[in-house]
């Protein structure tokens, strides 16, 4: 049997405040689903650790962080970048004036600059705002300087899985952590990331690795955490849309044409009115073809879970969501 497993990066937010992203969007294919699968509300971040998909995203894929993990070792790991002996990578992140996310053009020039600052050093732009500078330890002074924020060095991740395990993402935390854990990371073209992502690729890449002999297909979407992040609700909601029609029908059609199981779950929370990551637990819903018929209207959103016991992602998480 496959387990299919469909993660909407920074899909959740906190309640409280009106209705969230999930319960405002239109997401009928879902719906379905969660009529007739089983919910369950998941704690993704350990206790203490910081709110992130460095830390969420491999929690979901099976190990628990026991320390703070290393962001440049997940960028340098999802872009295939090899460290010579007694080097490291380091995230820098550019900021913009407003202390939040520094625009594309200026991430472009703060990386340019920074190079010029640390001839020893390799300076590389990602997407957006993030930056991925790598050489000899220890990282120098220069990269903190104003406007550039570095990623404090953390814990990686350990191999526990092998290639029974793909994960389709785009270049980031995702398609890292799976590289270090040991899985399969699969870059469809036109996955970015963002909410300009190719999902109907990632579809297919799904598809392509379960007939391949992958037991376990991990699909990643970056887009609602990114819209969250800038505070573009409306974009948030367009992108949970985009999903429901373009990735959500394919993956079902999986699961019935394999005998497969679907989890469906954000891996931490970002709320549009803050830009801010949360780590309250995130609702999770488990379908497979044997689930019995739609009987009730029911959602993946966060008051549908709200009086359920929490469970923990890390260990056997299929198992945990059921």
């Amino acid at each position: 049997m496959v387990e299919l497993t469909l993660i909407l990066d920074g899909a959740s937010e906190p309640r409280g405040q009106g209705e969230t992203s999930l319960a405002l969007a239109g997401t009928p294919n879902l719906d379905r689903l969660a009529a007739a699968g089983t919910l369950s509300r998941l704690r993704t971040v350990p206790p203490g650790l910081p709110v992130g998909s460095e830390t969420a995203i491999p929690a979901l894929l099976g190990w628990r962080p026991p320390a703070p993990v290393d962001r440049g070792a997940l960028e340098a790991a999802a872009i295939g970048l090899g460290l010579g002996p007694g080097q490291r990578a380091w995230r820098v992140d550019a900021i913009g004036a407003d202390g939040g996310r520094a625009a594309a053009e200026v991430a472009g020039r703060a990386a340019v600059a920074l190079q010029e600052r640390l001839p020893h050093h390799r300076v590389r732009r990602l997407r957006g705002h993030r930056l991925l500078v790598s050489g000899p330890p220890p990282l120098p002074e220069a990269a903190a300087g104003p406007g550039l924020l570095p990623w404090p060095e953390g814990t990686v991740p350990p191999r526990l899985l092998d290639d029974a395990t793909a994960v389709i993402a785009a270049p980031g935390a995702a398609a890292g952590a799976a590289r270090l854990l040991g899985a399969r990371a699969i870059v469809p073209a036109g996955a970015t990331g963002g909410t300009d992502t190719d999902l109907l690729a990632k579809a297919a890449a799904a598809s392509e690795a379960a007939v391949a002999g992958a037991l376990r297909v991990v699909v990643h979407v970056g887009g609602p955490d990114e819209a969250a992040h800038e505070r573009d609700r409306a974009a948030k909601l367009a992108i949970l849309e985009r999903v429901d029609r373009e990735l959500v029908p394919p993956l079902a059609e999986l699961v019935r044409s394999r005998d497969a199981t679907l989890r469906v779950c954000p891996d931490h929370g970002c709320d549009p009115r803050s830009g801010e990551h949360d780590d309250t637990p995130v609702p999770c819903l488990l379908w497979r073809l044997s689930s019995p018929p739609a009987a009730r209207r029911r959602r993946l959103t966060e008051a549908a879970v709200a009086g359920l016991p929490v469970l923990e992602a890390w260990g056997s998480p299929m198992e945990a969501a059921a």
